[in-house]
């Protein structure tokens, strides 16, 4: 470890020696960072275009690829630019602002999912009265809370963490993240990590238990219906638990990485895998890429299922009665 002198950049050595292979990760990477774009972009335009899909379900969604979109940004840039850098050093402020966008990203996504799930409670439970609950004005006061909540949080913990006196420079990531930062802390940071792991337990817990409550509350109108509206209140909400699934899969094993010694595994391989799972978190955007490359097309098609959704609404309503 060196002194105690204030600290203006960090060394990330986790990117080891690529000589022979820089091009290939290069290519890997880029390749993977234009398909989230595409994939997500698509999306985006396709609702845009079709106001039938101005819906909450597919704002939602929308939301989800503009996240996405942010947070692929903040990362494969600049893990480009380092890849084919010989010295892999970042700024001070430079890894505050990255911390600030993948924390923010990873906040942004997990309550966005969460109000997903309420919405498609709201939906199939209380049909009739959804119009009312999930009505414009309610949806831009959950965007706003949405938003300025999480950025809240996120501005203290950075606050935190910037606030400390660092005592290395060495950072064994290929990238910037908060715990790696606060390890690197010339005093006990003991309070603080228990701060954090509590912050994390309590957010984790509450959106994860109206998640569960959610399902669980849906599934339960489900037996009560028709086979056949089982089946589409099912086709309904598997993207939106793939979703879910995915990105729960990725968190815990980037908690696990963080919080673990993982020096004797290959890190690129797995950021790469991440990056790629990553790209797969939108099954509709994929359906609609696979589908049919005719843009008007996918727009029949997504208006389809929405009209079929709502049938499917209507009629699990009057079979539960």
């Amino acid at each position: 470890m060196s002194n105690s002198s204030y600290i203006s950049s960090f060394f990330l050595s986790a990117y080891g020696d690529l000589t022979n292979l820089n091009y290939l990760y290069f290519s890997i990477v880029l390749v993977l960072y234009l398909l989230i774009i595409a994939l997500n972009l698509m999306f985006i335009v396709v609702v845009y275009l079709e106001r039938e899909l101005h819906q909450p379900m597919y704002i939602f969604m929308c939301n989800l690829s503009c996240n996405e979109l942010y947070g692929s940004t903040a990362l494969c840039p600049f893990l480009l630019k380092n890849i084919l850098s010989e010295t892999h050093e970042i700024s001070r402020v430079s890894c505050l602002a990255q911390i600030f966008c993948f924390y923010s990203y990873g906040a942004f996504e997990f309550t966005i999912l969460t109000v997903m799930s309420y919405d498609r409670f709201v939906s199939i439970c209380y049909p009739l009265q959804y119009p009312v609950i999930m009505s414009p004005f309610k949806m831009c006061t959950l965007f706003i809370l949405i938003y300025v909540y999480n950025i809240f949080k996120v501005i203290i913990t950075l606050s935190l963490s910037s606030s400390l006196q660092l005592c290395g420079n060495i950072i064994e990531k290929i990238y910037c993240d908060n715990y790696s930062v606060v390890k690197l802390a010339c005093t006990d940071t003991t309070s603080l990590n228990i701060y954090y792991l509590i912050n994390l337990a309590v957010t984790l817990f509450t959106q994860v238990l109206l998640i569960i409550c959610s399902y669980v509350r849906i599934f339960q109108v489900c037996i009560k219906a028709s086979k056949n509206s089982q089946a589409k209140a099912i086709a309904t909400c598997t993207p939106q638990l793939l979703i879910v699934f995915n990105f729960g899969i990725a968190s815990s094993f980037e908690m696990i990485q963080s919080r673990f010694n993982m020096k004797h595994l290959p890190t690129m391989p797995l950021t790469l895998t991440l990056l790629s799972s990553d790209g797969e978190k939108h099954p509709l955007e994929s359906s609609v890429v696979k589908g049919n490359p005719n843009i008007h097309q996918h727009h029949k098609f997504l208006n389809e299922a929405y009209k079929k959704q709502r049938l499917t609404i209507l009629e699990m309503h009057l079979s539960s009665e």
